[in-house]
C-alpha cells in the first residue's frame, strides 16, 4: 500500500494498492522533489472517469511502469473534484500548450510546482497516434536532467500565460447587446437534435438557460422552440436513464443516443431546474417525468447517511463502461414475458441492438409517449429497474461537495414550486443543514466532506452556490436564518475571495494553499463559474432586501463581469443570466398572515423572472426598498416591483397573474 491509504477521496483510495509511490498534493511532495532533484509527475482524475480507470489499469497497476515512475519522478495523484483549484491551474497550462484537455490530466512539473509539459491519457504502448507512456516518462526525465534550460523556458512561458487576467473589453453589456447575444446563441443551437451542434454532445445548462431567458425577455419564438427541442431530445435520448431517472454526463454522438455513462450530481442539479422551467413553459408531461426522474434517482442512489448528496456514479461496472445500464432482448423477455414486445417497440430494443450489440433504452424513434401507453409501460419499467438493481453496481463516490450540493439544493427548491412538489423542500433543507452546520467553521465553508474528514477552506463556488441555495430556501420558506446565511457568505466572498485589482472572485481564499498561481477563472465549465453564480445571488439578494448597498454591489459586479464576458459571451452565460435577472427580474413582496394563495402564486412564477419576499408579522422593509411605502398593515396582498416602481397591491390570484403577465410581457 502507498501513501494514498490515508486519503479520504474515493478516487485516491482506488489507487492505494498501486505499486506507484503516490503522494497526495501538498508541500511535502514538492519538498521531496526538491530533495531528490526530480521532476513531478502530476496525475489528476476523478472516480467516475472512464479513461482514468483505463490508464490506471494499463500503467499505474503495472509493476514495470511503476518502477520507471518511482525511479524518475515524484508522483502526485489528485482528485479534481476534491481539489478543483489544482485542476484549474494545470488544465489551464495544458490548454496553453495547445491541447484540448480532459481527464486523466497528466502534467510534468518542476520541483517548485511549475508546469512545463503535459497531456491527458497516455496509452501504455504506442497507439491512437500517441507515444507509449514509458517512452514519454524516460524522455521527460532525460530533458529535465540534460536540458534544464528548456524546462525553465517552458515553465516561465506557461507561468506568464497563467498569470494573465481576463481583460475587460470596453464597457458593461447593455440590454440591447444582451438581446443580440441571445439571438446569436439561439441560432447556434442544432435545429434537428438540439444542443450545440456535433458530437460529443454536452447538455451545457447555462447556455440553455440563457436561450430560455432570451425567449422570455424578447418573445423570440425560434429561441423558445430551440430551447424546448434541446430539452426534448435529451429527455428522449439514451443520455436519459429511462428506468432509473437522471442523466449521464454527455452523449458521444450527435443524437443524444449513446451516453458516457457516468452520472454527476452537478449535471443533474442544473438539468432538474431546466426541466421544471420547460414544463412550466410547455405543460408537457415528458419534461415533468424527466425532472421527477432526477429526484427519484437522487433519493434512491445519492443521499448519504448524513442527508446530503453524493458526488457521482461511475461509468464502469465490472470493468466495462455502461454494463450496468444496457440490455439484450432475451433478458427483457425473461423479465417481462409477453409484455416485452410492447416495451421493445417503445424503447428501441432489438435482437441486434442499437449500440455495440446491446441496447440503450431510448425514445428517439418513438417520441413522447401517449399518456395511456406511458401508464401501461410504467410497471414494466419498475420490473426492469428491480432486475437491474441485482447487477453489480457502478462505484459511488460518496464524498459531499459543498458547491455541487448547493447547486442541487437550489434546484430542488426552485423545481418544487414549478412542479408542485413540496416534499422536495424537506430533501433540500436536510442537505442544506448538514453543509451549513457540519462543513462550516466560524462562518466559512469547507469544500469536501467524507467520513468526518473536511477539506478546508472551501472555494469561491462553495460559498456562492450555498448563498444561492440559502436565498432559494428563504424565498420559499420565509425563514430569516436562510437570509442571514446568504448575507454572511456574501461577506465571506467579498472579504476572502475578491481580488482588488480586478474586482472578481479568485477561486481560492486568501489563506488557501499557495499554488504556482492563484486561479481567477471567470468562464463557465461543467459547472457555472463562481463569479456568475455570485452575481446572480447578489442581484437576488438586492431585490429581496432593497438595500442601496446590496444594489450597488450587484451592479458593480455585473459591470465588471459583463465587460469581461464581452470577448467570449458564450463561455460566460452564467454572467449573462445574472444580467438578465438584474434587468428583467420582478421583486414580489407578499404580506399578510393568510396569504398562502398569493405566496404559492408568486413561487410559481419561474425563478428566472422574480425574487420573492414573504413578510412576517412585525417585519419592515428597508427604507430604500421600492415597496417600503406601500407595505402597511398585514392584510393579504402582493406588491410586484420592477426596478424602483411597484404595482398597486393585488389581493387575489387572478389579479396577481394578470399583473405579472403585464409586467413581464416582452417589449
Amino acid at each position: 500500500m502507498n501513501r494514498l491509504q490515508q486519503a479520504s477521496s474515493p478516487y485516491l483510495l482506488q489507487h492505494q494498492h498501486n505499486p506507484v509511490h503516490w503522494w497526495e498534493w501538498g508541500p511535502a511532495a514538492l519538498a521531496e522533489a526538491q530533495r531528490l532533484n526530480r521532476p513531478v509527475l502530476l496525475s489528476i482524475g476523478y472516480a467516475a472517469c472512464h479513461w482514468c480507470h483505463v490508464m490506471a489499469h494499463e500503467s499505474f497497476e503495472d509493476a514495470r511502469v511503476a518502477q520507471v515512475m518511482n525511479e524518475l519522478f515524484v508522483n502526485i495523484k489528485v482528485d479534481r473534484e476534491e481539489r478543483p483549484d489544482v485542476d484549474q491551474v494545470y488544465m489551464s497550462a495544458l490548454h496553453a500548450l495547445g491541447e484540448q484537455g480532459g481527464w486523466p490530466l497528466t502534467m510534468f512539473l518542476t520541483a517548485q510546482g511549475e508546469p512545463f509539459w503535459g497531456g491527458t491519457y497516455f496509452p501504455k504502448e504506442p497507439r491512437f497516434g500517441r507515444p507509449g507512456f514509458v517512452s514519454v516518462l524516460r524522455e521527460i526525465a532525460r530533458i529535465h536532467q540534460a536540458e534544464p534550460e528548456r524546462v525553465v523556458q517552458n515553465a516561465q512561458a506557461l507561468k506568464a500565460h497563467l498569470t494573465q487576467a481576463t481583460p475587460a473589453e470596453g464597457s458593461a453589456l447593455t440590454a440591447s447587446e444582451l438581446n443580440d447575444l441571445g439571438r446569436r446563441l439561439s441560432s447556434a443551437l442544432d435545429p434537428v437534435h438540439g444542443g450545440l451542434p456535433g458530437a460529443p454532445k454536452f447538455p451545457n445548462p447555462p447556455i440553455l438557460e440563457c436561450v430560455y431567458r432570451h425567449a422570455r425577455r424578447s418573445g423570440d419564438v425560434t429561441a423558445r422552440e430551440r430551447f424546448l427541442l434541446s430539452m426534448e431530445r435529451m429527455a428522449l435520448g439514451g443520455i436519459h436513464d429511462h428506468l432509473g431517472g437522471g442523466f449521464a454526463r454527455y452523449a458521444v454522438d450527435e443524437r443524444w443516443l449513446v451516453p458516457h455513462f457516468e452520472k454527476m450530481l452537478y449535471d443533474n442539479a442544473q438539468l432538474l431546474e431546466l426541466y421544471a422551467l420547460a414544463f412550466a413553459e410547455s405543460g408537457r408531461a415528458l419534461f415533468r417525468h424527466a425532472a421527477e426522474g432526477i429526484v427519484a434517482w437522487l433519493r434512491r442512489e445519492m443521499v448519504t447517511a448524513e442527508g446530503a448528496f453524493a458526488a457521482s456514479l461511475d461509468a464502469d461496472s465490472e470493468g466495462v463502461e455502461g454494463k450496468f445500464y444496457v440490455w439484450n432482448l432475451d433478458e427483457i423477455r425473461a423479465v417481462l414475458g409477453a409484455d416485452a414486445t410492447v416495451f421493445a417497440a417503445a424503447y428501441d430494443i432489438s435482437s441486434h441492438g442499437n449500440w455495440e450489440e446491446t441496447n440503450i433504452p431510448n425514445l428517439l424513434i418513438t417520441g413522447e409517449l401517449p399518456a395511456d401507453l406511458d401508464q401501461r409501460l410504467a410497471p414494466m419499467r419498475e420490473k426492469l429497474l428491480a432486475r437491474r438493481a441485482s447487477r453489480i453496481r457502478p462505484g459511488l463516490d460518496d464524498k459531499v461537495l459543498a458547491d455541487w450540493n448547493g447547486l442541487m439544493i437550489a434546484s430542488l427548491v426552485r423545481a418544487s414550486s414549478l412542479l408542485d412538489r413540496p416534499d422536495w423542500i424537506d430533501l433540500a433543507a436536510t442537505a442544506y443543514r448538514f453543509i451549513a452546520e457540519s462543513m462550516n467553521r466560524d462562518g466559512r465553508l469547507g469544500h469536501s466532506w467524507r467520513g468526518g474528514s473536511l477539506i478546508f477552506p472551501g472555494f469561491a463556488l462553495d460559498h456562492a452556490a450555498m448563498m444561492r441555495a440559502a436565498l432559494a430556501l428563504f424565498e420559499t420558506t420565509g425563514e430569516p436564518p436562510y437570509l442571514d446565511d446568504a448575507q454572511s457568505w456574501s461577506e465571506t466572498l467579498r472579504r476572502d475571495f475578491t481580488v482588488a485589482e480586478t474586482g472578481t472572485l479568485a477561486m481560492t481564499s486568501r489563506d488557501g494553499d499557495a499554488l504556482v498561481v492563484r486561479p481567477q477563472p471567470v468562464h463557465d465549465d461543467a459547472v457555472p463559474n463562481a463569479n456568475g453564480v455570485f452575481a446572480e445571488a447578489l442581484v437576488r439578494l438586492a431585490q429581496i432586501t432593497g438595500r442601496d448597498e446590496d444594489h450597488r454591489r450587484a451592479e458593480d459586479a455585473l459591470a465588471t463581469l459583463t465587460a469581461m464576458a464581452r470577448a467570449s459571451p458564450f463561455g460566460h452565460t452564467s454572467i449573462l443570466n445574472a444580467l438578465d435577472l438584474h434587468l428583467r427580474g420582478l421583486t414580489i413582496v407578499i404580506t399578510g398572515t393568510s396569504s398562502d394563495a398569493l405566496r404559492e402564486a408568486a413561487l410559481r412564477v419561474p425563478y428566472t423572472d422574480r425574487s420573492v419576499q414573504v413578510m412576517r408579522e412585525g417585519e419592515v422593509l428597508d427604507a430604500h426598498h421600492p415597496a417600503h411605502a406601500a407595505v402597511a398593515g398585514h392584510e393579504p396582498q402582493a406588491l410586484i416591483c420592477a426596478g424602483m416602481h411597484c404595482s398597486l397591491p393585488v389581493r387575489d390570484r387572478e389579479a396577481f397573474a394578470r399583473q405579472v403577465r403585464e409586467m413581464l410581457s416582452p417589449a
